[in-house]
């Protein structure tokens, strides 16, 4: 019953049916454009390594960061009824301190590479927390809670490498953000498996899913029924700072060094577009991390098919709008409510229709 009630919304309008039609339509449209779009090779990297290359691949793996960052918006929206719009800046702040840590040793090892990985980790998190506070304590609006983070936090990873871009030329970096050996499969897409595996095990095992939904609906009514609503609003926050931590560290891992001016730069938006484009409502309460992923992809794959016509990067983002509009509009909730009116009303249409033959 409960997983009924998470995955089917009123009148059985499932929350991906807006996700996954978009993505269809995506296809359909680049199928017939360009049949060849989706085709996929093998090919050789600068290392001599097999590894698959397309642009298929270039979607799922350009999407990589934001796919993370998805899943953590998804929760924060969810609990708190609003969006973090500083996870480009706390990716930043994450992606100098993994910087930091594996530039103070002679050498990179895996074991440093560990190591910056907690270090950035416990940052955003710590960065976090601070937001959660703002929102789950002070009752503060999200978006505005964040808002500082947002303005200084870009300035703050300035301040952690001095002023630098140092660079970091490491074998194992370069697998992380690009090819392990021997696997031809990006590493940032089996990160985003591994995550997405991560929270699947967590939702399976714990009661997070539903306590998390409970908040964001009624916080009071879920209080008094046991629920620490403070505590999941701020625990949604510190699970997204690990995402941040975990995007900060493959975009840092995909360059090879910490620029904290451009690092995920806007990202923001399109984290909280994914959320939208998802299905999950903005205002809290039901959600679905699939979704979230989804969105993440279809605007990868709107990106790149924009790229694929030659369209001018500075009017990429006005198409994007324009397309993205019309998505959310239809996954809005008047929209869905007439679809789910008109289906009931073909159903029970139907079931007349059978019973009077049947008479």
């Amino acid at each position: 019953m409960k997983n009924k009630f998470l995955n089917k919304s009123k009148g059985g309008f499932g929350q991906l049916t807006i996700p996954l039609i978009a993505i269809c339509i995506l296809f359909l449209f680049n199928l017939i454009r360009d049949p060849s779009f989706f085709s996929i090779e093998i090919t050789y990297n600068n290392d001599g390594n097999a590894v698959l290359a397309g642009n298929l691949i270039s979607v799922i793996n350009g999407a990589s960061e934001l796919a993370v960052l998805a899943i953590g918006m998804t929760l924060v929206t969810a609990a708190c009824g609003g969006q973090d719009i500083s996870v480009g800046a706390a990716a930043a702040i994450a992606g100098s301190a993994f910087v930091k840590v594996l530039k103070s040793g002679p050498s990179i090892t895996g074991g440093t590479v560990f190591l910056a990985f907690i270090c950035a980790c416990v940052v955003a998190m710590l960065f976090a927390a601070f937001n959660g506070t703002l929102v789950a304590v002070f009752k503060i609006q999200p978006m505005i809670a964040t808002l500082i983070l947002y303005t200084c936090g870009r300035s703050i990873a300035y301040w952690i490498n001095g002023g630098a871009t140092p660079t970091v030329d490491s074998a194992i970096i370069r697998a992380i953000g690009r090819f392990i050996p021997g696997i031809p499969i990006p590493t940032p897409v089996l990160i985003v498996i591994a995550v997405s595996l991560l929270f699947s095990l967590v939702f399976h095992f714990t009661s997070l899913e539903l306590f998390t939904q409970s908040v964001g609906i009624n916080g009071n009514a879920a209080r008094l029924n046991g629920i620490n609503s403070t505590f999941i609003k701020l625990l949604s926050f510190i699970i997204l700072g690990f995402c941040v931590a975990v995007a900060g560290c493959i975009g840092v891992s995909r360059l090879e060094l910490i620029n904290h001016e451009t690092l995920l730069l806007d990202v923001e938006m399109d984290a909280i577009l994914a959320v939208a484009i998802g299905g999950n409502n903005l205002g809290g309460g039901r959600f679905r991390i699939a979704g979230s992923i989804l969105g993440a992809y279809i605007i990868k794959m709107l990106t790149i098919t924009l790229y694929a016509m030659n369209v001018a990067p500075v009017n990429v983002k006005a198409y994007k709008a324009i397309v993205i509009i019309l998505i959310v509009c239809a996954g809005s909730p008047v929209i869905r409510n007439r679809i789910t009116a008109l289906m009931n009303r073909i159903r029970l249409r139907s079931s007349n229709e059978a019973a009077a033959t049947r008479g």
